[in-house]
Order: structure tokens, then C-alpha cells, then sequence
């Protein structure tokens, strides 16, 4: 008897354990999940901060504009779908410091160039992000952005995504910025313009 009792006190005294521990385990899976946050290193297959324009012309050859002062370079192209461009600032080293991609839905009376054929997935991001994305795949691959604004360009109404990647060390690209076309009736937004910067904007 004495022996059944003992098992019969243990056994009570586990479940008080299990059951002490049951609010613990559901607290802990009401928690929020953490965010995840993902940086950029690269777009069109530049680094900025790290590559030197010479790259950018083994890519693409010979620029089509190029500032007065030699620091901003540019690249038109036209696919079937519209007009893409390519544009860099570069410091007085040649060093890539800005890349931009942008697009639209067509030249817009510039004389673009033939650089032979070009598709828009040809300009992406080291994660696959490239102009003519749908807007929602932005947050798919980098998280919420740090900030949202709205703004125009050409008269097109766009939202800012803006990213500051500090977090993630100084020797990486700094902020990205996203520019989306604002949703239309049944038409989705779609991303118009990507910038990766070496330094904060």
C-alpha cells in the first residue's frame, strides 16, 4: 500500500509540473514572431562602394551620357515592353558610389540606342528584384521597408519604399530606395525604379 501511495504522489506531483509548465509553452507561442530583415549587396551586378565603373563598361558597354564632371553615367535601352535605363555615380576614384534602374512605358522622346537585346530581368538585385516586379515582392524579399512616402515622377503617382541597411555592418551597400506605381483599379503596382547606395541618402 505504501509503495501505491508513493507512485500515486508522484504521479500527482508530474502532472502539477506538466500543468505549471502548459502556460509557459502557450505564452511563449503567443509572442510575435521577429521581423526578418534582409540587406542587398549588388544591382545590375555592381556592388557600390566596391566596383569600379570599368566593370559597369565591361557589362555594358560604352556609356551613352556622362556628366560634365565624369561622376554620372547613364545607359538607355529599349526592350519590348518600354524604355529601361542604368545610371551610376561614381566618386572621383571611379568607385560606383549610387546604381539606379528605372523604367518606363516607353522612350518618352529620347533617341534610345540599340545595346542589343535586353529583357527587364536583365538589371536585378542580388536577391531578384528588378524593374517590373509586381510591388509586393519587395516586402517578400527585404521585409517591411523603414519607411513608406509617397512622391511623383513624370507626373505618375509612385510610393517610396525606403531601406537603410546600417544594421547590417558599414562595409555593405547603406539604403535602398524602391519607387512603386500606385495601384490602379485592377492593375497592381509594380516597381518603376530601384537605387542601391554606398552611403545613406
Amino acid at each position: 500500500m505504501r509503495f501505491w501511495a508513493s507512485v500515486s504522489l508522484m504521479l500527482l506531483a508530474m502532472a502539477g509540473t506538466t500543468l505549471a509548465q502548459t502556460p509557459g509553452t502557450a505564452s511563449t507561442a503567443s509572442k510575435p514572431a521577429v521581423q526578418r530583415r534582409f540587406n542587398e549587396l549588388t544591382l545590375a551586378g555592381l556592388r557600390p562602394g566596391r566596383d569600379a565603373v570599368s566593370k559597369a563598361i565591361r557589362l555594358f558597354g560604352k556609356p551613352d551620357t556622362r556628366s560634365a564632371d565624369k561622376q554620372t553615367l547613364g545607359w538607355n535601352f529599349e526592350g519590348a515592353d518600354g524604355a529601361y535605363y542604368l545610371s551610376l555615380d561614381v566618386d572621383k576614384s571611379d568607385v560606383v558610389q549610387f546604381v539606379r534602374v528605372s523604367s518606363n512605358d516607353g522612350p518618352g522622346g529620347v533617341n534610345l540606342p540599340k545595346h542589343g537585346t535586353f529583357t527587364n530581368h536583365t538589371w536585378v538585385t542580388g536577391r531578384g528584384l528588378y524593374a517590373g516586379a509586381g510591388c509586393g515582392r519587395v516586402v517578400q524579399l527585404y521585409g517591411e521597408p523603414d519607411s513608406r512616402s509617397p512622391s511623383t515622377k513624370g507626373g505618375r503617382q509612385l510610393e517610396l519604399l525606403y531601406y537603410a541597411f546600417d544594421w547590417a555592418g558599414a562595409d555593405v551597400p547603406q539604403v535602398m530606395e524602391v519607387a512603386c506605381s500606385v495601384k490602379e483599379g485592377q492593375k497592381p503596382g509594380r516597381v518603376v525604379e530601384i537605387t542601391l547606395a554606398a552611403p545613406s541618402l
